[in-house]
């Protein structure tokens, strides 16, 4: 085994460690944990096949540079926090049954990839890459999304110093009830413009 191969962990070595701790068979298991493997896991391989009922997926705190391998998987819940994944492109595979992606602090840039993800109620993909408000626009077409973290991305940095994020998102994304760990309603709106002038009103003589 080259010295390179023995550095890393394969989908294969990480299964047959949840098996050993779950005493289950992985192929049968509705929620597989993953994530922390050391070394850590490197690639999404053919082995990820198995995990036919596999519903939660954690494969976080690994060093993950693409997803890959999910065709004919059922995944609900995701979660790849703390790789370093530039694409969601390949979620297409799980377009029709995901409905929360935990993503956070991986090196995600642009959005194309999640616009087919109609079912995705829950977003968690802080400290990204994002700069431009017109890959955040992509998020208009989730009409089901309703709780978002995108904090520590550049696009909010930018937007919260000048005062703007948080009406700014809610105008595009009317249907949230949870920003940023924040409920909606918790959310202080922008003053809005006073419609008095400074006239008093003289009392009739």
């Amino acid at each position: 085994m080259s010295s390179s191969a023995s550095s890393r962990t394969t989908i294969a070595q990480a299964l047959k460690r949840f098996e050993e701790k779950a005493l289950t068979p992985a192929s049968s298991a509705e929620e597989v944990l993953l994530y922390g493997q050391i070394p850590p896991i490197e690639k999404m391989d053919a082995s990820l096949g198995v995990l036919t009922r596999c519903k939660k997926l954690s494969l976080s705190t690994n060093a993950i540079a693409q997803i890959s391998n999910l065709q004919g998987l059922r995944i609900e819940i995701l979660s790849l926090g703390r790789n370093m994944i530039k694409s969601l492109v390949p979620l297409e595979a799980i377009a029709g049954t995901l409905t929360q992606l935990w993503i956070s602090y991986n090196q995600i840039e642009r959005l194309a990839g999640i616009t087919v993800c109609k079912r995705l109620k829950t977003l968690y993909m802080s400290n990204n890459k994002v700069k431009e408000w017109s890959e955040f626009e992509k998020l208009a077409e989730l009409p089901e999304l309703s709780d978002l973290l995108f904090s520590g991305n550049p696009l909010e940095d930018r937007l919260s110093k000048e005062g703007r994020w948080k009406m700014d998102v809610i105008n595009l994304l009317p249907q949230l009830r949870r920003l940023d760990g924040k409920m909606i309603t918790d959310i202080d709106p922008l003053p809005q413009p006073s419609t008095e002038t400074d006239e008093k009103p003289t009392a009739a003589t």
